[in-house]
């Protein structure tokens, strides 16, 4: 295998910056410091499965922190879920959620037609606006891509009057230019695509090319870090701390919020941190022109073992260092932006 590429210096986002017009600057500087963050249910994945977290407590934890809003999966949050709510509560954590003025995006971990029509039912209940979705399926390449096109190709009867906004992400089987297939092949204009900082490493992808690649089509985020593994040929990673890992993060945060013309492309950016969770190599270079993917569970974080209290109290802690470590980063684009030659 050759020298992994983040051994290389990354991208450096103060020469992009360098090199905008002065409007392409203050357009940056003004969408750093205005950018949507979401808190995700998954930087408290742990409390979630055996805290006692609910939704409704990371609801609290998103307005004391004044993000925009949330990002939570259908299964979050164990009998607190939004899967185990039946319709009068749902509708109650809707009223709830308004009541905070908080934004939610339901997310699922599928694109066959019982689950995915499920989480449109849970995501038009509790109102909200954005519902990401991924494939799992255990096949060859192309046969995953006919599959998830015809999964969501159904959209439209889940959701007639078109409510949704809908995000297909990369989670690390397909790449980039199989996405961009789907959401042409789909061709509905409320699908989109929700770009992971770190999910591109398992299908054997950089972050920025495949940036690049799903640029025209992104319209979410979910930010984290991670260390980059070999792993039988490809890469695996592991993620770790937001500033601690591998990922070019502040220039990926460039390319993002310079996305769109008059207003920003990006609608959320969703703070994912994951310290602990583990994800390995889909995709190699070895591979055929139709490789096998196998059989895989949805994303969790192993506990590990230790103090059970102790390891609950250090997530808790990363998600909330994690929202000061994103803002510093997106103040010091700003800044650098708004800095004159000379």
């Amino acid at each position: 295998m050759t020298e992994m590429p983040w051994s290389l210096e990354p991208p450096d986002w103060r020469k992009t910056i360098a090199a905008l017009d002065p409007a392409s600057r203050a357009r940056l500087a003004a969408r750093a410091r205005g950018a949507p963050l979401f808190a995700h249910a998954y930087a408290f994945h742990l409390n979630m499965r055996f805290g006692g977290m609910t939704p409704l407590r990371l609801a609290d934890f998103t307005a004391a922190q004044r993000l925009s809003g949330l990002k939570l999966h259908v299964d979050d949050g164990e009998q607190a879920s939004l899967s185990r709510m039946d319709d009068d509560t749902l509708a109650a954590l809707a009223t709830q959620l308004k009541a905070r003025g908080l934004e939610l995006h339901v997310e699922t971990s599928t694109t066959e037609e019982g689950g995915l029509a499920d989480a449109v039912r849970i995501a038009l209940t509790t109102g909200a606006t954005s519902l990401r979705c991924y494939p799992r399926y255990e096949g060859r390449v192309s046969q995953i891509i006919n599959w998830t096109i015809a999964d969501l190709r159904r959209l439209t009867d889940f959701d007639p009057e078109g409510q949704l906004r809908y995000t297909l992400e990369q989670h690390e089987d397909l790449k980039s230019q199989e996405l961009v297939h789907i959401i042409e092949a789909v061709a509905n204009p409320r699908l989109s695509l929700l770009f992971d900082f770190g999910n591109m490493i398992n299908a054997y992808e950089l972050p920025m090319p495949a940036l690049a690649i799903q640029a025209p089509y992104i319209t979410e985020v979910h930010v984290k870090d991670c260390l980059v593994e070999p792993d039988r040929g490809g890469w695996a990673h592991l993620a770790c701390v937001s500033g601690a890992g591998h990922l070019p993060m502040q220039a990926m945060f460039v390319d993002l919020l310079l996305l769109g013309e008059d207003r920003s492309q990006i609608l959320a950016f969703g703070l994912e941190e994951e310290e602990g969770y583990f994800a390995p190599a889909l995709r190699r270079p070895s591979d055929g022109p139709d490789p096998f993917i196998p059989d895989r569970t949805a994303s969790f974080t192993d506990l590990g073992p230790g103090d059970l209290a102790a390891r609950l109290s250090r997530e808790a802690v990363a998600a909330q260092r994690q929202v000061e470590t994103i803002r510093t980063m997106l103040e010091d684009i700003a800044q650098e932006a708004e800095r004159t030659e000379g």
